[in-house]
């Protein structure tokens, strides 16, 4: 199979060809039809996630077809239409017994414990449990991005922010999380801000749903800017770029017994980025952390997309090739693209 293959951290992938992977006895291979570039691939691809053994194929947001079953699987065949989410659950330990697939304890991450979907072909273990069917009338393109940026915003929205209509919600970061995110939270009847850097990225966030827009290089204080938007303060802010400053600012332009969500990574030397935890206490502030969902979520979702209320084709601003993600990989670090980019040729 053709695969994007790296055997040292921050240095060139190449295209080259692997052997075909077999699927184990409770998996099935999924011959990939479209996977997203992800702002994780890359710091996966920088060194940053201590789970990365070389050599490397990385890619985790991927929608695809059955092409091999294991002997085990009972769920799926050949020929089905399928994603996953970019956590894979085991089924056994507590969190996934409680329903928490997305913390599980033993879980896998094509891209990331194992090698990924920027190939052909991608072997996928416990499908009867990871594996989440596609409708037939949802593009492949369309479909990569669930398994990661647009389900990880459904649920850091939905479930971890516990957004409700006419709140007011604030996006920092207006990248494939946040976009969703926007949407999403203006779907089930937020008042959305969204802020960033970029005039592109900001006027698609209003396109997608936002009231208003920040550009955080022309305001003082982007905290102070938002707080006079939302009257008071945001009930929700999420932190969707992950970066020390987007951490901070979701926190301050809370109001009181407001919800932060950490949806984006702050890793290497942005691990432990400063909280202004004085008004954490003296506000009643909650915290959260959101990371990806749960297979057995993705019903509630796909509902919205099927309905209408959702449209995730919106944020696609690319299609490349396989060898096209090389260079859009390296690149992920200047946040120059405006949507998703999706590889779409193999």
């Amino acid at each position: 199979m053709k695969a994007i293959f790296y055997e040292a951290f921050s240095q060139p992938p190449k295209l080259v060809e692997l052997p075909d992977p077999a699927p184990a006895p409770d998996g099935v291979v999924v011959r990939v039809k479209a996977t997203g570039v992800c702002r994780s691939d890359w710091h996966g691809w920088m060194g940053h996630d201590p789970d990365i053994r070389l050599p490397h194929v990385p890619g985790h947001e991927l929608a695809g077809v059955v092409e091999a079953v294991g002997g085990g699987v009972r769920k799926w065949k050949a020929g089905d239409r399928v994603t996953v989410p970019f956590v894979c659950a085991c089924g056994d330990c507590p969190q996934c017994q409680a329903g928490h697939q997305q913390v599980c304890d033993h879980q896998f991450q094509p891209g990331f414990t194992h090698w990924g979907s920027f190939a052909e072909l991608v072997a996928i273990d416990r499908a009867d449990l990871n594996l989440v069917a596609l409708p037939d009338s949802m593009a492949f393109d369309v479909a990569a991005s669930l398994g990661c940026r647009f389900a990880t915003a459904f649920r850091a929205v939905v479930d971890q922010g516990r957004t409700c209509a006419g709140q007011w919600v604030v996006v920092h970061g207006c990248g494939g999380v946040g976009l969703s995110a926007i949407m999403i939270a203006n779907a089930v009847g937020a008042n959305v801000i969204g802020v960033d850097i970029s005039d592109d990225k900001l006027a698609l966030a209003r396109q997608l749903g936002a009231v208003a827009t920040v550009n955080a290089n022309a305001v003082a204080d982007v905290a102070a800017a938002a707080i006079e938007l939302t009257r008071g303060g945001a009930h929700v802010s999420l932190d969707a770029l992950g970066h020390p400053t987007t951490c901070f600012n979701s926190v301050s332009c809370l109001r009181k017994r407001g919800r932060h969500v950490q949806v984006g990574l702050t890793l290497a030397d942005q691990a432990a980025p400063p909280i202004p935890m004085s008004r954490v206490v003296a506000y009643e502030l909650e915290l959260v952390g959101s990371h990806g969902m749960q297979a057995h979520r993705y019903g509630a979702m796909l509902d919205m997309v099927q309905s209408g209320k959702l449209s995730p084709e919106r944020l696609i601003g690319a299609r490349v090739s396989l060898a096209e993600a090389i260079p859009a990989l390296i690149a992920m670090d200047k946040f120059e693209s405006v949507g998703a980019t999706v590889v779409t040729q193999f």
